[in-house]
């Protein structure tokens, strides 16, 4: 197939080239962004919290009527787990005031000294018991952990830095890099020393936002029940394949502690009600990009296929005439998929440019990553695929014009 005679025609066609490659361009732009966001979002949607999600659910709780001191709300606090632990189909349970991918709660600068001015690391602090460990169901990797008289209350507006503390690995090797944080003090924001005791495998924050990212699996647990009226969440482990009693039984059980509180059924509940609802906007934005992905090539494949039909129709004597001379339908074929894969490949160097230069912006505006090249080789074979497969159908129409068409005037 000579090129020379394709150029010709595509220079007498400018608008029409110009304004598909273009498009071309832009197409491959968005789309290789498009599916680097939803490659990102869909591996933070399986981001793994270190606990048995499985198994686990949330009740919020919160005190209603009257002013319970730090002592009573403990008291009550003590009785609500005992009850909890009682149940046939709960292992564990444990209080805290906060829990994996709830979207916010404590967090604390960390420090190896009282005097630093900038801190080492930020952390996310749940507060628990000695049951804190077994009711995450988090793997304890060094260490031992808490004792039960280790364990004390926090009341409201209450300073209180507990003297051993238990880290996640990933918190450890950023405060004493090379396994060495055993036994060693870190200072949250106060200038007491609290001693790591113990380290866990993994335990994420409560948020999943992208400015946390780098600091997902930084946790510390404080050996502390948090007894004020607000803000108390009760996590329960129930046995294997009994969650869905453990659920039912453990409001009843708590109610007959104690009438005065207020559950809330719209904070907590299973962990796989919690994942949906903290992974909704990633679970949105990667349907939407998918959305715009699917109607950016349907435009574009339009776009050629309608151009390609509109030539066609121009040149239908000039068709005839080269059938005349003993063109054959396939290098007619041949003409308008060559001319069709100039055009789309004009349009991909084109987008290669804009796909990088779009990236560079999203990396400086929103800190996103880097784009991948596999996703602009990707978007190239893709768009050069979709060319070629939008402009078979009027190429084919254009393959079986006759040669009698010659014949008739224009």
């Amino acid at each position: 197939m000579q090129i020379k005679p394709i150029l010709a025609a595509l220079r007498r066609h400018k608008a029409g080239t110009v304004l598909i490659v273009l498009q071309i361009a832009l197409t491959l732009a968005i789309v290789c962004n498009a599916l680097f966001i939803i490659q990102q979002r869909l591996a933070h949607l399986s981001e793994p919290t270190g606990i048995d999600e499985a198994n686990l659910f949330v009740i919020a709780n919160q005190w209603a009527g009257g002013s319970l001191s730090t002592a009573q709300i403990d008291a009550q606090i003590r009785a609500d787990l005992a009850a909890l632990r009682q149940l046939p189909s709960v292992r564990d349970a444990t209080p805290s005031n906060s829990y994996p991918l709830r979207g916010g709660g404590w967090d604390n600068f960390v420090a190896l000294t009282p005097e630093q001015v900038e801190p080492t690391s930020d952390a996310a602090v749940y507060l628990g018991d000695e049951h804190l460990l077994d009711t995450l169901g988090v793997k304890l990797v060094a260490g031992r952990n808490f004792r039960a008289d280790e364990v004390g209350a926090i009341g409201l507006r209450e300073n209180v830095v507990p003297s051993v503390v238990i880290v996640t690995r990933e918190l450890a090797e950023r405060m004493y890099p090379g396994g060495a944080a055993l036994g060693k003090p870190l200072y949250a924001m106060s200038a007491t020393p609290s001693t790591i005791v113990g380290i866990v495998e993994r335990l994420q924050t409560q948020s999943v936002e992208a400015w946390q990212a780098a600091y997902a699996y930084q946790s510390m647990l404080w050996p502390l029940r948090q007894a004020w009226p607000i803000g108390l969440y009760y996590i329960v482990r129930a046995k294997p394949g009994q969650l869905d009693a453990a659920m039912r039984e453990a409001p009843r059980a708590l109610y007959a502690q104690s009438r005065q509180r207020i559950l809330d059924p719209a904070d907590g509940g299973s962990f796989a009600e919690i994942r949906r609802r903290a992974y909704d906007s990633d679970r949105g934005m990667a349907i939407l990009m998918g959305v715009i992905c699917a109607v950016l090539l349907a435009i574009t494949a339009a776009g050629i296929v309608g151009l390609t039909s509109f030539w066609v129709g121009q040149r239908r004597k000039q068709i005839g005439v080269r059938r005349a001379l003993g063109a054959r339908q396939r290098d007619i074929l041949g003409y308008f998929l060559t001319e069709n894969l100039l055009i789309s490949g004009g349009g991909v160097l084109l987008g290669v440019l804009l796909a990088v230069a779009m990236n560079l912006w999203l990396v400086v505006r929103f800190a996103m990553p880097p784009l991948s090249l596999a996703y602009v080789a990707v978007g190239v074979v893709l768009l050069l695929l979709l060319g070629q497969g939008a402009v078979l159908a009027p190429a084919l129409r254009a393959s079986k014009v006759p040669p009698v068409e010659a014949t008739r005037s224009v």
